[in-house]
């Protein structure tokens, strides 16, 4: 059993993690930067460390630093959390030659799921359903050309090395390809450092479906259903739920054990959650994230287990605390993401809080380190809370989500609670009745100035 842990990362994630672990009866080290010097997640973990200055680059993503950090106080293990240094293999490998414990999956599996088109060709090879597309990166135009008259358009290309929507672009005929190819590139140059790129058909009318898997790294794994995300802007995700709206049993049970099988036979360590586009009942492998979901919540409330303290257990070489029959849904789940933006144009917002209230009551939960005079920093992402409701079905979700909302106080600082006030009036909303797209339609015509 550990005995004490490092969280690597800052905010409300930092804070979740702490207090699994103490429920856990672990002692935890939280890091932080100057900047975060009074944040939440420094006052109530059991020891801190500060390992440098604002810039992510010179604290939380400073490798050397988050190692002092453990030697200096003993910790065993690291947790990272999301982002930051989540999905970074080289970190792993280095945690493990310094003989302490990641806690997450192997520096081999992040390394193969952070690759696009090497996640993609493992994925197909383990049975799972793919896009078509290209079966590596495309090397010049001519070939990009030649691939789309075969897939037919539309069709997106996607750099190999991408995320968070850069380096994503689509043709919608073989006019654009031309010009979607090399920007697609050139941003890709840019954001990673790496400008291959692999084109895939592009779905119209899709839904963003992702199955929570969880591996015991000995070859057994299990699912825990699904999470429609499919609510976006600019491909960041801002409303997730869980179950998702018309997907059947059958079809949960169908994905979901073709999932679980796959990391299964990889002997995948930890939580992961396997993405796809949903359309006409048909699934598409789209990526694999080797962490923590930001919207893990969702699932912890519709099958009452908690996935921090299941990740910490996996890493000490315990067995998973439940069975595939164990796991029941119960219910229905709503998160809603709460940033510091100015709307409409979504532009970052920090300042000090002069009043924070979190929403309370039967069925929900609000995951922030806001407190009364907390200064959100402006080196960081714009995240500031995650409002999480639970209720018997996707209609008394919503309507205490309506009511969490209402009694939710964030002062001193522009947040994005005013589009979920809207969002809720839509009837497409109430009825679950949204693709991908259906977000970035309704803000054309409904969040101007």
């Amino acid at each position: 059993m550990f005995d004490k842990i490092l969280v690597a990362n800052r905010g409300e994630i930092a804070l979740r993690v702490i207090r699994a672990a103490r429920e856990m009866g672990i002692q935890t080290v939280a890091v932080h930067s100057t900047a975060d010097t009074d944040a939440m997640h420094v006052r109530m973990a059991d020891e801190s460390v500060c390992i440098g200055p604002p810039p992510g680059t010179d604290s939380y993503l400073s490798i050397p630093s988050i190692i002092a950090a453990c030697e200096v106080t003993g910790a065993q293990a690291i947790h990272p959390g999301y982002g930051f240094l989540s999905e970074n293999a080289n970190f792993v490998q280095i945690v493990e030659d310094h003989g302490l414990t990641f806690i997450g999956p192997t520096a081999e599996h992040i390394r193969v799921m952070g690759d696009k088109i090497t996640a993609k060709d493992t994925m197909k090879a383990l049975g799972v359903p793919c896009v078509p597309g290209s079966e590596g990166g495309i090397a010049d135009v001519d070939a990009a050309k030649a691939l789309c008259n075969d897939v037919g358009y539309p069709v997106i290309v996607k750099a190999t090395a991408g995320g968070g929507g850069r380096g994503m672009k689509v043709a919608q005929s073989a006019a654009d390809i031309e010009r979607a190819f090399l920007t697609a590139r050139s941003e890709a140059k840019a954001a990673f450092g790496n400008d291959e790129v692999y084109i895939e058909k592009y779905l119209t009318t899709p839904r963003h479906i992702e199955i929570q898997v969880f591996g015991d790294g000995k070859g057994r794994a299990v699912h825990l259903g699904e999470r429609d995300c499919s609510l976006q802007r600019r491909h960041q995700k801002v409303f997730e739920e869980a179950p998702g709206p018309g997907i059947s049993d059958e079809e949960r049970d169908r994905i979901g054990k073709i999932c679980a099988d796959a990391v299964a036979k990889i002997d995948y360590a930890g939580a992961g959650t396997i993405e796809f586009l949903y359309e006409k009942g048909e699934f598409y492998f789209i990526e694999m994230n080797t962490r923590l979901q930001v919207e893990h919540p969702v699932t912890e409330a519709i099958f009452g287990v908690d996935l921090v303290q299941e990740q910490i257990r996996v890493a000490e070489g315990l067995p998973m605390s439940f069975t595939q029959d164990d796991l029941v849904i119960n219910g229905h789940a709503i998160e809603v993401r709460i940033n510091a933006e100015k709307l409409p144009e979504f532009s970052p917002r920090p300042g000090r809080i002069t009043q924070f209230h979190a929403p309370g009551g039967l069925g929900v939960r609000m995951d922030s380190a806001l407190y009364d005079g907390y200064t959100i920093p402006p080196y960081y992402d714009s995240l500031i809370g995650k409002l999480i409701v639970h209720g018997k079905d996707r209609q008394s979700a919503l309507s205490r989500l309506n009511r969490a909302l209402g009694e939710l106080i964030v002062d001193g600082v522009d947040t994005t609670v005013p589009l979920f006030h809207a969002l809720l009036q839509e009837p497409d909303i109430q009825t679950g009745a949204y693709n991908i797209h259906w977000l970035e339609h309704w803000l054309e015509t409904h969040l101007r100035d």
